[in-house]
């Protein structure tokens, strides 16, 4: 199927904009005037990093969840913990963040600051480092709302209970998204980004080996995929990393939505997706359409980034992202 034009994502954009009221101080070409250039800056960066390392897409728009759903869209998770002080990066639901998305967003600040230092948040960067691992992939290219400052606190104690976990429920799953402001639709559009990066065997090993008592393999994994995944993941074994999707691993496309129809879905909480009454549908509808699975990303992905915004004196703008200044 071809892919919507990049006018057609534009003007869907643009009506989700206007429907649903975000952040105040959040607008398009919000450095205008004061960094012109930062966009095409980023984006240079996360291309250069990506080449070097396929880790690099999965990371970096991992990351973007991660601080969005922990105090808001602020930056947080780039912090890093001083003695006395364990930041949000070393909370152990954020140990498995890679190197590759705090690296490609380090180099991406230091190239905005050599051109305009002092203007462009940590934030920000980060929002357009994981819009451009998501286009440069072959996803959906978006306007991103800019206008973020830095938080100024990061705390480990903060992260528990505010991320998704990979063996919780339906239920469980929608009261986090709730929490941050986000719907069911939002849940399901955002787990896409499963379609790119690698997971810990220790994520999903309770599904091929100890799924309930007498039924060690969770009954909805496809027995082919399940085999595949012992292989790669002995049972006591090192806790390996395997591919999110296997079909089409360096796309952000719709192909997880096809995984999941067929017990393909790697963590639980993904094939939860299908084998629910209330999510499947939507599943069903993205999995047979690339424009209506884009139109409903974006939609998400702009609502995600409005989550917990810092504007006047809640924030500032960093030197560095991973120091406070």
């Amino acid at each position: 199927m071809a892919r919507p034009s990049r006018t057609v994502l534009l003007l869907a954009l643009a009506l989700a904009s206007f429907v649903q009221l975000g952040a105040a101080d959040l607008m398009l070409n919000y450095y205008a005037s004061t960094c012109p250039n930062v966009e095409t800056i980023v984006r240079g960066v996360v291309r250069q990093k990506k080449a070097a390392a396929i880790r690099t897409t999965g990371s970096t728009i991992r990351l973007f969840f991660h601080d969005c759903f922990v105090e808001g869209c602020d930056g947080s998770v780039l912090i890093k913990s001083t003695p006395g002080n364990p930041a949000e990066r070393d909370a152990s639901d954020n140990l498995s963040l890679a190197f590759e998305g705090f690296d490609t967003v380090q180099s991406a600040k230091a190239a905005v600051e050599a051109a305009c230092p002092g203007q462009v948040s940590c934030a920000d960067i980060l929002a357009l480092a994981a819009r451009d691992a998501i286009a440069l992939s072959g996803g959906p290219f978006y306007q991103v709302e800019l206008g973020r400052l830095d938080g100024l606190s990061s705390i480990a104690s903060s992260v528990p209970g505010q991320l998704p976990e990979p063996n919780q429920t339906i239920d469980q799953l929608l009261a986090v998204f709730r929490a941050h402001g986000l719907n069911m639709s939002d849940l399901v559009a955002l787990s896409a980004a499963h379609s790119v990066g690698l997971a810990h065997c220790s994520k999903f090993a309770k599904r091929l080996y100890s799924y309930q008592p007498g039924q060690p393999t969770d009954p909805t994994m496809n027995p082919k995929y399940a085999a595949f995944l012992r292989s790669k993941c002995p049972n006591g074994g090192p806790d390996w990393m395997v591919l999110m999707d296997q079909s089409t691993p360096a796309q952000f496309d719709n192909q997880y939505y096809r995984n999941l129809q067929d017990g393909g879905g790697l963590l639980g909480s993904d094939e939860l997706l299908y084998t629910d009454n209330r999510t499947r549908p939507m599943v069903n509808a993205w999995a047979n359409s690339t424009d209506a699975f884009y139109r409903a990303f974006v939609n998400a992905v702009v609502r995600l980034g409005r989550v917990g915004v810092k504007s006047g004196a809640q924030g500032n703008i960093r030197s560095q992202c991973d120091v406070f200044n």
